[in-house]
């Protein structure tokens, strides 16, 4: 691994504190979102302990909304974690893509990180390792800015949750979704991404209306993932 490489693969506490300020402003909408999930649990019948318990160690919104869906007196335990893993299957994908950065880290530290990755952080990292510069910072200092707000989020929803219990009528769905499109077009602009791109999306619609629910998730990336694999970018000699 060349010095270059090997910055890059660095966690500097510094470049942590900064990724954390970045992210801040996302965690806003996070935070209202949290909202929503703390109010839904605690309509489901969950309580306090169990709320904050399952957004501070799971730290999947998505996927604890589907949760809350198949929660009663008998748990689905198989369903429940079908769905879930459906869910969440995109992060397989992004550990993909993360590994020639983590690799050089620590078993401890690299796994440490991966527990706060979500969308945004990682959108942002892989844009900062596309152009030359240290992402790690930025992936653990977001995701610790992520999910800081959504624990808070939670909590302030089992006590304040009343204020905002739809933030769907608000609009506030679109965010996350515009945030990682406004990503992808910030990022390279070549006929193999936007192939790729639309392998993967022309995917997930087909899935969307043909397949199970939530079958889109996995459908999209895996199949973009494929592709991004398969057809590698070639590298220009200088």
């Amino acid at each position: 691994m060349s010095s270059v490489e090997a910055s890059l693969s660095e966690l500097k506490s510094h470049e942590v504190w900064e990724g954390f300020k970045k992210l801040v402003p996302i965690s806003f909408f996070v935070i209202v979102f949290g909202v929503a999930f703390g109010l839904a649990a605690v309509q489901t019948g969950l309580g306090e302990s169990s709320i904050v318990a399952m957004s501070a160690l799971v730290f999947a919104g998505a996927a604890q909304f589907a949760a809350l869906k198949l929660w009663g007196e008998h748990v689905p335990l198989v369903a429940l974690i079908i769905t879930v893993f459906a869910i969440n299957a995109r992060h397989l994908l992004m550990g993909a893509t993360l590994y020639p950065w983590l690799r050089e880290l620590p078993r401890a530290k690299r796994y440490g990180v991966m527990l706060v990755v979500s969308d945004a952080n990682w959108a942002m990292s892989m844009q900062a390792f596309s152009r030359g510069e240290p992402g790690l910072g930025l992936l653990l200092g977001g995701g610790i800015a992520l999910w800081s707000a959504w624990a808070l989020g939670s909590w302030m929803g089992i006590h304040f949750g009343s204020a905002i219990q739809d933030p769907v009528s608000w609009g506030l769905d679109m965010v996350m979704g515009c945030f990682l499109l406004a990503m992808v077009v910030g990022g390279q602009k070549n006929l193999r991404m936007l192939v790729i791109w639309i392998v993967a999306a022309g995917s997930s619609l087909l899935a969307y209306r043909f397949l199970p629910e939530n079958s889109h998730v996995v459908v999209g990336a895996v199949a973009g993932g494929i592709l991004g694999a398969v057809w590698m970018e070639k590298k220009h000699e200088h």
